[in-house]
């Protein structure tokens, strides 16, 4: 008798126990939301069509929800991405390490298949052939921020050239273009893929000067507030996602050919290349 007593104790005691642990266990398999910021390189309603079916596959890899916080222009970005409001970011790579110095950002995945670099055009018939001879001139450029248009660009021109030009800020790219075509700036910095989409009416009178050096792409990165096992979990599920053949296209828009790992050793090297000279912060 004395036995099955015991045993009746026993069995309330983990009776008890497993009802004082339920709320930490269910809690556990409840999906987390994660908030992710997009530097806003395109206008809104492209942004969305780009990354929201990215976040739904995401979303169904790993169980969590991501919601997709939208900036209105990049300096809004750029003050949401100082104070940490967003969980995961797609930044430009000077972002990442700005954001790793002020909230410890660190980047997991950047693109596998090409580098990031800035092109300076001129007019062909502007008798300009050496970068030497923009020093004085009024060169445009979209905003102070822009990377390989103009933050590395200006960097480029005076760090490995000596070479000082009046900077004319003109908001976009095609804008850039359009202002050396006209003749109201001497050169204008911009980038391959923004220069390959002009109307050969305007590419036509252009030639490129100089390219910057090279960077690793834009990449994305997770706000240390993430547990290990959540940034692992992300992680890997974006590297399986850019694998797989039915979604690696989702990727195509932002763009990313091949997503793989990244650290924040791929991005340190521009703190030598006296890019923080030029930035300007909000």
């Amino acid at each position: 008798m004395l036995k099955i007593e015991r045993a009746f104790y026993r069995l309330a005691v983990l009776l008890v126990a497993v009802v004082l642990l339920a709320p930490s266990i269910v809690g556990s398999a409840i999906a987390a939301e994660f908030t992710v910021g997009v530097v806003p390189q395109f206008e809104a309603k492209k942004l969305h069509s780009t990354w929201q079916p990215i976040l739904d596959a995401l979303s169904l890899k790993t169980g969590h929800t991501f919601k997709l916080m939208g900036s209105k222009t990049i300096p809004e970005f750029e003050s949401s991405l100082q104070k940490g409001e967003f969980d995961i970011i797609y930044a430009n790579p000077w972002h990442a390490v700005i954001a790793n110095e002020t909230q410890g950002y660190v980047p997991i995945i950047k693109d596998g298949k090409k580098k990031l670099k800035g092109i300076l055009v001129v007019r062909k018939d502007s008798g300009i052939n050496e970068v030497s001879q923009l020093d004085g001139q009024e060169v445009a450029f979209p905003a102070p921020n822009a990377l390989g248009a103009s933050l590395l660009m200006r960097a480029d021109l005076q760090n490995l050239f000596g070479v000082q030009v009046v900077p004319i800020y003109v908001k976009t790219h095609t804008s850039v273009y359009l202002n050396v075509v006209l003749g109201d700036a001497s050169a204008g910095g911009g980038v391959r893929g923004t220069f390959m989409e002009l109307p050969n009416k305007m590419s036509d009178v252009l030639r490129v000067l100089y390219e910057t050096r090279p960077m690793n792409p834009h990449p994305i990165c997770v706000h240390p507030r993430l547990s290990d096992e959540d940034r692992v979990t992300i992680q890997r599920a974006f590297l399986d996602l850019g694998e797989d053949l039915a979604t690696n296209s989702l990727f195509s828009e932002v763009p990313i050919d091949l997503p793989e790992r990244a650290s924040i050793d791929d991005y340190l090297i521009l703190k030598s290349w006296g890019l923080r000279d030029f930035y300007v912060s909000e």
